[in-house]
C-alpha cells in the first residue's frame, strides 16, 4: 500500500457520500444544502501545501460543490458525470500523469469504473458493500465525517510530508 501512496500526485474526491453524508437537504424554497466536514477540508489544503493537486468528479450538479471547491481552491470540478471515466480522461490528459500517479475515493457502484482504474482505490466506511472489493483502503470513519482527512493522512505519512505540513502548528 505504501509504494502505491508514494506515486500519488493528484486525488480525486467523489461529493455525495464521500465529501459529504451523501445527505442532500431542501429548503422550502428548494434551496439546496450539504454538510461538509472541517477536517476533511483542512486534510485537502495540507494535501495540497505538499504539492498533490486534488480534484472533484460527482454524478449530480450543485452550486454548492461548486463553492466549497473555491473555497478548498480545488479547480478541477467535474459535475454531472455519469460515466466519471469521461472527465478522469480528460484530468490525465490536462496534467499529464498516468492511472499510478492518482489515488480516487468513492462510495457508490457508479464509482466502481475509476476505482478498478486509479493507481491507489479508496472508499469511506460506509460505502455500499460493492466497493470495498475495489478498495486498497477503507476509512474508518463515514464519508462527510472525515474519511476524507483519514485519505490525507495517509498519503502525506506514506510520502514523508506529514511533519513539513504539520510543523507549523507545533513551533
Amino acid at each position: 500500500m505504501e509504494e502505491r501512496l508514494k506515486k500519488i500526485k493528484l486525488l480525486i474526491l467523489d461529493v455525495d457520500g464521500v465529501m459529504t453524508d451523501g445527505r442532500i437537504i431542501f429548503d422550502s424554497n428548494g434551496v439546496e444544502s450539504k454538510f461538509f466536514n472541517v477536517k476533511d477540508g483542512h486534510g485537502i489544503k495540507m494535501l495540497q501545501r505538499s504539492g498533490i493537486e486534488v480534484g472533484i468528479i460527482s454524478g449530480r450538479e450543485s452550486q454548492v460543490v461548486y463553492n466549497r471547491a473555491v473555497e478548498l481552491g480545488i479547480g478541477q470540478v467535474y459535475q454531472k458525470s455519469l460515466d466519471k471515466l469521461v472527465p478522469y480522461r480528460q484530468m490525465l490528459e490536462a496534467t499529464g500523469l498516468t492511472d499510478e500517479e492518482v489515488a480516487f475515493m468513492g462510495d457508490d457502484v457508479i464509482d466502481i469504473p475509476l476505482l478498478k482504474r486509479v493507481g491507489f482505490a479508496a472508499a469511506p466506511a460506509d460505502a455500499v458493500e460493492e466497493v470495498f472489493e475495489f478498495a486498497q483502503f477503507v476509512a474508518k470513519n463515514k464519508g462527510g465525517w472525515g474519511a476524507v482527512r483519514e485519505l490525507c493522512d495517509l498519503i502525506l505519512k506514506a510520502q514523508g510530508n506529514w511533519e513539513t505540513v504539520t510543523s507549523r502548528y507545533y513551533a
